[in-house]
């Protein structure tokens, strides 16, 4: 009877165990459950738009035209009419030099050539009776046209006492002052004038992509200067040889600038168009993951982060052009994906 009592005992004490045991079985999967927690991740929605293949560069504008002002005469400046960052016309007046000894030389040089035509025609009147001999004829003759040369010559000194625009354009640099001496084709530059009508950037390409470029072919400058606002522009010239020391070859755009925003001497960031694809599949560049030698990004599909492989095409900027993997409706996860694994719950917390 003792043997059946402690034999029910162990029984029980066995049953309660297992049940305690089963119990907390439950329990550790259901705290496992709920210690699950979603990451949290940022999200964007694909697009649809135009992508570029481009080559990119850096140039700084330089002026088509430009002209460096000196004097072709010697004097006093006497009176300046412009001032840096003026527009100046084709020949207009730029500085007057003083011209009292200019106009004194002009002024003997018309009395000489009179008084020699006087004697030349007294000559032609006995000429032609022989009284006078050729050799004294002769003599005149070169003197008269001597002294038409020196008085052409005077009333170029004269005129060049007044400094012209050579082209149009503005002031961009004023060294002439106000009762300076200047000399006569000196280095000393009295203005430096550009015109920015059209400017030029001037770039050097590797000779692996001489064959991708051609005339008139668009390139997309942006512009530090001008808050990275993009100004279009075109290959102008192309040059023929590549240089031995660098391996590049040197390529001319040219730049409008009909709104006069452009300046000279900004510096641009070149990005050079070879082709474009249109309505094209459009990602964002962080959405990428690089694993396995693959190209990869994370798909949100209710509250889950789905790992799917894609291949890429054109990128440019901040965009990158899907060329499979996605549908085109699909939101990609732009950032928390650094750690995520595939299949993993997700928070979104930009919505």
């Amino acid at each position: 009877m003792k043997l059946l009592v402690v034999g029910t005992a162990l029984s029980l004490s066995a049953l309660l165990s297992g049940c305690g045991e089963a119990g907390a079985s439950a329990n550790t999967e259901q705290a496992k459950k709920e210690a699950v927690i979603a990451i949290p991740v940022e999200v964007a929605a694909l697009s649809q738009g135009d992508i570029s293949s481009n080559y990119s560069t850096t140039a700084v504008l330089e002026a088509k035209d430009e002209a460096f002002v000196v004097a072709r005469a010697s004097g006093i400046i006497q009176t300046i009419n412009v001032e840096e960052g003026d527009f100046v016309e084709k020949g207009q007046i730029l500085a007057q030099l003083e011209q009292s000894r200019y106009r004194l030389n002009l002024a003997r040089a018309q009395a000489e050539l009179e008084g020699i035509e006087k004697e030349l025609e007294k000559i032609n009147k006995v000429y032609d009776k022989k009284l006078v001999s050729d050799d004294t004829y002769d003599k005149l003759t070169s003197q008269y046209e001597a002294a038409k040369a020196s008085l052409a010559l005077a009333e170029l000194d004269l005129e060049e006492t007044t400094i012209r625009a050579p082209i149009s354009g503005y002031i961009a640099e004023r060294n002439a002052k106000v009762g300076n001496l200047t000399e006569s084709f000196q280095r000393a530059r009295m203005f430096h004038i550009v015109s920015q009508q059209d400017l030029y950037g001037i770039v050097h390409l590797p000779e692996k992509e001489l064959a991708r470029v051609h005339r008139d072919q668009e390139a997309r400058l942006t512009m530090t200067a001008l808050g990275d606002e993009n100004v279009r522009a075109f290959v102008e010239r192309i040059s023929p040889v590549i240089d031995a020391k660098t391996g590049t070859f040197k390529v001319t755009l040219r730049v409008p600038n009909e709104q006069h925003q452009l300046k000279a001497g900004m510096f641009a960031q070149v990005a050079l168009n070879y082709d474009t694809h249109a309505n094209a599949t459009l990602l964002p560049r962080k959405a990428l993951l690089s694993i396995d030698n693959q190209t990869n990004v994370f798909v949100v599909d209710e509250g889950v982060a789905r790992k799917v492989s894609i291949t890429v095409g054109y990128q440019e900027g901040e965009s990158v052009e899907v060329l499979s993997g996605l549908q085109g409706d699909e939101k990609v996860v732009i950032a928390g994906h650094q750690n995520l694994k595939d299949e993993a719950p997700v928070d979104v917390v930009n919505g």
